[in-house]
């Protein structure tokens, strides 16, 4: 296949050969520069998306790209049977950031839900010498598409047609103590939730909704597993969400911008869990944790604490919410805006996926989360000026819209 085809025939060649499991835009991405993205045609997008939360340092990181090409020279894979450098180097960097014990680098953000739900079920086999253990999780999350994962996703629409799925799982609201309350029996071993929604229309926790869940977990020798896939590595103003509320859990799930670009997950926890959950024969991962993957996992933590990640997004954050409430109040077509850090989602009476595919026109990528929702989650490396042109864009595209529907 050539590489010089224009972009209906990729599309067209695309269409024929990949399983049609996305909706996709009518886009053949090709490079990236800064917090700018470019098609095969040549035009640019202002990019509010970051790959769904994925490329923090935005794209064409220059140290980020040497770390990588350096290891691809070195050595890409050993297995887990022997050690390698780089990733006792990248376990290092990420344990000392979330003040955790021990580390299982996996191949996604699925997997890392897998590790700690596997985690969670060995921990309390152990303890109580038994399985048929019990998680409680929260309606409207989204933990991944694997049948574990699935399994505490709280949306019948992702879940119904591959169930019967993993049994034993209860679900509670989300910000509602008392429900969480209500589903705990001498059964249940954790209880799993994201720091802040993501799919589910960006809700970060209350602080005395996660104060509570951390405190009946530590009554009832129950395991708090906080998902931080998407709402971690800065995002929220903390290199972890959870730090924002001083609220540490047992087992925590990470991805997306651990590697920024580069496909890598972890499952973390603490020495307690480690203590009596996994053990040899237990788990394991084939690509987990290979020298390529911790060489990118290193490099973006050494990026991070270059450019200061977490104090820039502190800065640009309040100035991001302040242009989005203005635009609330500007367009009845928004309603509310809700999020933390650079996370933000605002809600929205036109349809959001209209809103995207024009927003495309007007050279902007935003994406939506849930069915009322735009996500903004954009590289953590924009300035002020990037939000200005963002919403110049969006202003664009809703009078188009209004105009149209």
């Amino acid at each position: 296949m050539s590489n010089n085809m224009d972009k209906q025939s990729y599309i067209d060649e695309a269409e024929k050969e990949l399983l049609h499991t996305y909706n996709r835009f009518s886009l053949v991405l090709d490079h990236g520069e800064g917090v700018h993205l470019y098609d095969t045609d040549g035009n640019a997008y202002l990019d509010f998306a970051a790959g769904i939360a994925v490329c923090a340092l935005g794209y064409s990181n220059e140290h980020h790209k040497e770390a990588l090409k350096a290891q691809v020279d070195k050595l890409l894979h050993t297995s887990n049977l022997y050690y390698n450098a780089p990733v006792i180097e990248a376990a290092d960097k990420v344990l000392k950031a979330s003040k955790m014990d021990r580390i299982f680098f996996t191949n996604s953000g699925t997997e890392a839900i897998e590790g700690a739900i596997k985690a969670a079920k060995k921990y309390a086999f152990t303890r109580d010498g038994h399985a048929g253990h019990e998680i409680i999780a929260m309606n409207h999350s989204f933990h991944g598409r694997s049948i574990g994962a699935l399994s505490v996703t709280g949306n019948a629409h992702y879940q119904e047609p591959f169930e019967p799925l993993m049994p034993g799982v209860k679900f509670a609201n989300f910000n509602d103590l008392e429900s969480v309350k209500a589903q705990v029996t001498d059964k249940t071993c954790a209880i799993i939730m994201e720091t802040i929604q993501g799919e589910g229309g960006i809700y970060p926790a209350k602080k005395e909704f996660i104060e509570g869940v951390r405190a009946l977990c530590d009554e009832k020798d129950i395991l708090l597993i906080l998902d931080e896939i998407q709402c971690g590595m800065g995002r929220s103003g903390e290199m972890f969400a959870w730090q924002n509320y001083d609220v540490k859990p047992d087992i925590m799930t990470c991805a997306k911008a651990l590697g920024c670009g580069v496909p890598v997950g972890a499952f973390l926890m603490t020495q307690r869990v480690a203590d009596k959950s996994l053990a040899p024969g237990d788990h394991g991962t084939t690509y987990g944790g290979n020298p390529f993957v911790g060489a990118a996992v290193s490099a973006v933590f050494d990026e991070f604490k270059r450019l200061d990640i977490v104090s820039h997004v502190k800065e640009v954050a309040p100035y991001l919410e302040k242009k989005l409430d203005e635009l609330v109040a500007k367009f009845d077509c928004f309603t509310a805006r809700r999020g933390m850090g650079l996370m933000q989602g605002v809600e929205c009476s036109l349809p959001v996926g209209k809103v995207s595919a024009e927003a495309l026109n007007q050279g902007l990528i935003v994406i939506t989360a849930g069915s009322n929702v735009l996500r903004f989650v954009p590289p953590l490396v924009i300035e002020k000026s990037d939000v200005d042109e963002m919403i110049e864009k969006l202003e664009t595209t809703l009078v188009i819209l209004s105009k149209s529907l």
